[in-house]
């Protein structure tokens, strides 16, 4: 399994990203995609998480509102739109993959088997 993000950047307080996590070497019928950040000295967060066979979606409290997470299924591509973003938003952002869609359910403790490499984001004026 390999998971490549991209999109990541600079953008200014209350802009907008996209970023990309591009999945190969699985089947995409069901997963379980999570996305996660980390930002320097802090601990990895948990952003959410979507599951591909139906398109169920949950999200952290900080940022429900603001991100989405859809899924293009053909292209196994997962995206995160990131809308209104704060300096707080700052991170390097990883997708994660779990051939299981039950991990979506408690996406936050990180159990997923197949990272990706990540990608940073940096919110700044």
């Amino acid at each position: 399994v390999q998971l490549v993000e991209s999109g990541g950047g600079l953008v200014q307080p209350g802009g907008s990203l996209r970023l990309s996590c591009v999945a190969s070497g699985v089947t995409f019928d069901e997963a379980a995609i999570g996305w996660f950040r980390q930002a320097p000295g802090k601990e990895r967060e948990g952003v959410g998480c979507i599951t591909v066979s139906d398109g169920t979606v949950y999200y952290a409290d900080s940022v429900t509102g603001r991100f989405t997470i859809s899924s293009d299924n053909d292209k196994k591509t997962v995206y995160l739109q990131m809308n209104a973003l704060k300096p707080e938003d700052t991170a390097t952002y990883y997708c994660a993959h779990d051939d299981l869609e039950s991990v979506c359910w408690y996406y936050y403790r990180g159990r997923f088997t197949s990272w990706g490499q990540g990608t940073p984001v940096t919110v700044a004026p």
